[in-house]
């Protein structure tokens, strides 16, 4: 029998072995931080697609040759420890491993995060998730059609996943973020709330936080606040309230990008988000990104206006105002209050009706065209949704306005609607 199998924890050295196994511990770490496979999020079509997780593997393949390089010099360090133990080879394992460690760190954080994301597709919520990666799926294409001009095919499209809280939020393709250490995000990430996937009439936020995304892939990023800002300049609005419009610029045009591509049931959806307390409706933050909340749907009104759709414009305008009057005093700041109905109408006008040479010198309205044409679509679709019918070619994204209309117009039970708006989106 060898002395290691008479050894006990009296006699087992411990420094030796210590050392050892640091050098071990980081290369079998390193190597369980592996690629993603797309068996392992399921087989069905919810599951991430081949562009996904390549595009992560490609993302964690970009910090691997770092965290190989810190191993085997953590290996080497190790072993001269051992060979010809001291305090000087000990101090330098021990840095080099709390560094190696640091690259461990920032390789699992990326792991971690799209491991949960990937791995909701394998819950009873993917087939949830799959629906409205297909709304948002058709958004892009929709927008990519409509263009004037050629730009290359994003890729991969938007990614959806759920999770509890509030509100909806989008992660843009090419950001850093913090979620993956700083590294840039690649490919579009939109977060869905529990309460709204549950509730599917509610997923305007989806076209919503698509029309972030699709700001920014299609350029228009520095063209959209430049638009607003020469409009109102040139109109005479002084340049404070300019700014404030200006600040404004991203969450005004996702709102406006979003009616266009679901047509008049997005403004109900708007309001779902934004009626909240007076306090948080008239708030007006002079830092936010958002416009305050009972002028922005006054201004998705003010675009139904201009789509063509004068009563619903005016039903959701006397909806509005009967929940939310006009606010007392103080609430809002004098003059941003006073010429909010004129800055409106040029905003709309700015951000949908004027060209943009980015989009081949299209305005938003000639890239999406929704008109009543395709509002009866949405209605038949409804009226088949409520019946358990087919609903037929409507485009995915039109299924939240017939989801909406049926409900509105109580054709069917809200489950009933809900059961349906999933299956009909998860068997295409």
């Amino acid at each position: 029998m060898s002395a290691a199998q008479h050894a006990t924890s009296k006699s087992q050295p411990v420094l030796g072995p210590w050392v050892r196994a640091q050098a071990l511990n980081l290369a079998r770490h390193t190597q369980a931080l592996r690629n993603f496979n797309r068996d392992e999020f399921g087989t069905g079509p919810e599951a991430p697609t081949e562009g996904h997780i390549q595009a992560v593997n490609q993302l964690l393949e970009k910090l691997r040759p770092g965290l190989k390089r810190h191993a085997r010099h953590v290996t080497l360090l190790a072993n001269a420890a051992r060979r010809e133990p001291s305090t000087k080879r000990f101090a330098a394992l021990v840095e080099h491993k709390h560094h190696a460690h640091d690259w461990v760190r920032n390789i699992e954080k990326i792991w971690d995060f799209y491991f949960e994301l990937f791995g909701q597709r394998q819950s009873h919520f993917g087939q949830w998730l799959l629906s409205t990666d297909r709304i948002a799926l058709d958004c892009y294409q929709v927008t990519y059609l409509g263009i004037g001009k050629e730009k290359s095919v994003p890729a991969p499209p938007p990614f959806t996943y759920m999770r509890t809280g509030f509100g909806p939020a989008t992660y843009r393709r090419g950001i850093k973020l913090r979620q993956l250490g700083s590294q840039y995000n690649p490919f579009p990430l939109i977060q869905l709330p529990y309460h709204r996937m549950v509730n599917p009439w509610t997923l305007g936020a989806v076209l919503h936080e698509v029309s972030h995304n699709t700001q920014s892939d299609l350029g228009l990023s520095r063209a959209v606040p430049l638009a607003i800002a020469r409009t109102l300049l040139r109109a005479g609005f002084s340049p404070d309230i300019t700014r404030i419009w200006v600040r404004w610029n991203r969450e005004t045009f996702a709102d406006l990008s979003g009616l266009l591509l679901g047509g008049p049931c997005i403004v109900a959806s708007l309001m779902d988000v934004v009626g909240r307390s007076p306090q948080i409706t008239y708030h007006f933050d002079p830092n936010g990104v958002h416009p305050t909340p009972y002028l922005r749907v006054l201004i998705s009104v003010e675009l139904l206006r201009r789509m063509g759709f004068d009563a619903e414009a005016e039903k959701y305008a006397r909806a509005w105002t009967s929940l939310y009057p006009a606010p007392k005093p103080g609430l809002l700041p004098q003059e941003l209050l006073r010429s909010a109905p004129r800055a409106i109408a040029l905003v709309v006008d700015a951000l949908c009706y004027r060209p943009f040479k980015e989009i081949g010198d299209k305005s938003l309205a000639d890239v999406y065209r929704f008109g009543q044409k395709e509002q009866r679509m949405i209605e038949e679709a409804a009226r088949r949704l409520a019946t358990g019918d087919d609903p037929g070619i409507v485009p995915e994204r039109f299924l939240i306005g017939a989801a909406r209309f049926a409900l509105d117009n109580q054709l069917a039970p809200a489950e009933k609607i809900k059961e349906k708006f999933y299956s009909e989106l998860s068997r295409r």
